[in-house]
């Protein structure tokens, strides 16, 4: 059997078990309430978050970044729980029904993500975003849990008549974003990530349905959005870290062009059924759930281990530099780089190399990424809520005008190449 199964609802709500407390290193201690919260935590389908880095490979820049997605969706959990609790002292009527729906959503809203997070997001399962495979995962234990998911379903997909408590799970001022900002700054040691989380927490307030925050906490909202600005410059588009990420995307294409052309490389039956079976992205078996589950980061580095020895001498030398940190050299430019310059580079490598045309691209590449902190006039924006009942955007409230400033999407461009072929080099 290649899944661990579930055991059955009825089984895990006789169970005896308490109120559980982690200490966590971010937030303090987090009490995980009894009942089907901990049953849900116990399910296989979350216990492999345990296995899956958040950051990917962004510990080989950032070395003390080795949390978990699990230490993450708990941290997100707790954040919610505060929350709840201070839009309840203001007299928002919330169920018990509700509020244990927002905790089961935001607790399971990243358990969709595959090997490595967002690295290999579109790689395993070609064009899936990892929020339409969590989708698919609540609903398969929606099934195990005799229908106790279905609000929080709701709630997941924005479909609740109460759109503040989707808000809260996914917006531009989340649970998850105030908890992956704080605790990936804590674990890289990159101070610019911190925000006054509890301070934010305490501002929230729902006015006709909608999460907004009080007028006294705008200058803690904007030091939120300047730390979402530098947090990427520094940690999740850390060059160092993007070409990491860019080897290791460009490793499992060239599998999948050996597998293609009838070489397979060495792979566990659970990472060759993705390679052998074309995914319904509008319905995921639940095979194709049950295979995903078994597949973390431990799945991937030990594949990349075995690759190093294949003959495949593409696949063989990407991977070995990835294990000894022998990165592709990486630049960032303001302006797309020169294909012509780009493409005798690669002529140049490929003859010293004694590779072909098709072997020498997974040695170059080029591409962009952007960066913009605030959506502004979004359709979910960052509302300032006054005593008058007047509701501004963030960005019209600051009186600083940084806000409008950030909102400006900022593109830069990227090129991987190995050592001595530079693309803007003479």
């Amino acid at each position: 059997m290649y899944f661990q199964a579930i055991k059955p609802i009825d089984s895990l709500e006789k169970s005896p078990k308490l109120s559980k407390i982690i200490n966590d290193p971010v937030h303090g201690f987090i009490e995980l309430p009894r009942g089907i919260i901990l049953d849900l935590i116990d399910t296989p389908v979350f216990q492999r978050l345990r296995r899956i880095k958040q950051l990917g490979l962004s510990t080989l820049v950032y070395p003390g970044a080795v949390h978990t997605r699990f230490n993450h969706a708990l941290g997100a959990m707790h954040l919610m729980r505060q929350a709840l609790d201070v839009l309840k002292r203001k007299k928002v009527e919330i169920s018990k029904k509700e509020y244990k729906a927002a905790l089961i959503a935001i607790l399971m809203h990243d358990v969709g993500h595959g090997p490595f997070s967002h690295a290999l997001e579109h790689v395993i399962i070609p064009g899936l975003h990892h929020e339409r495979l969590s989708l698919a995962m609540m609903r398969y234990l929606n099934k195990q849990f005799k229908n106790k998911l279905s609000l929080a379903i709701d709630i997941f997909e924005g479909n609740y008549h109460r759109p503040f408590l989707h808000q809260l799970v996914s917006s531009q001022l989340d649970m998850d974003r105030m908890d992956y900002l704080v605790r990936d700054s804590f674990f890289t040691g990159v101070v610019e990530g911190m925000i006054g989380v509890d301070r934010i927490i305490k501002i929230l307030n729902v006015f006709n349905e909608e999460l907004v925050c009080e007028d006294k906490g705008i200058y803690s909202l904007e030091k939120f959005v300047v730390s979402r600005r530098l947090m990427y410059w520094q940690v999740y588009l850390h060059k160092a870290a993007m070409a990491a990420e860019h080897m290791l995307v460009h490793i499992l294409k060239r599998v999948r062009a050996l597998y293609e052309q009838g070489k397979p490389p060495f792979m566990d039956e659970n990472l060759r059924f993705f390679f052998e079976h074309q995914v319904d992205h509008e319905d995921i078996s639940k095979e194709v759930i049950e295979r995903y589950i078994q597949l973390d980061d431990n799945d991937i580095e030990f594949a990349v281990k075995k690759w190093q020895f294949e003959a495949d001498k593409v696949l063989s030398e990407l991977c070995q530099r990835l294990l000894s940190r022998n990165l592709l050299k990486i630049r960032i430019s303001e302006a797309p780089f020169s294909e012509a310059l780009i493409a005798e580079k690669k002529a140049a490598y490929q003859a010293a190399k004694n590779l072909n045309e098709e072997e020498a691209e997974y040695f170059f590449f080029t591409g962009k990424v952007t960066n913009q902190a605030y959506l502004e006039n979004s359709n979910e924006p960052i509302n300032i809520y006054y005593k008058s009942g007047k509701l501004t955007d963030l960005a019209e409230a600051s009186d600083i005008r940084n806000v409008h400033a950030l909102a400006t999407s900022v593109v830069k461009y990227y090129a991987c190449f190995p050592e001595g072929y530079a693309p803007d080099e003479n």
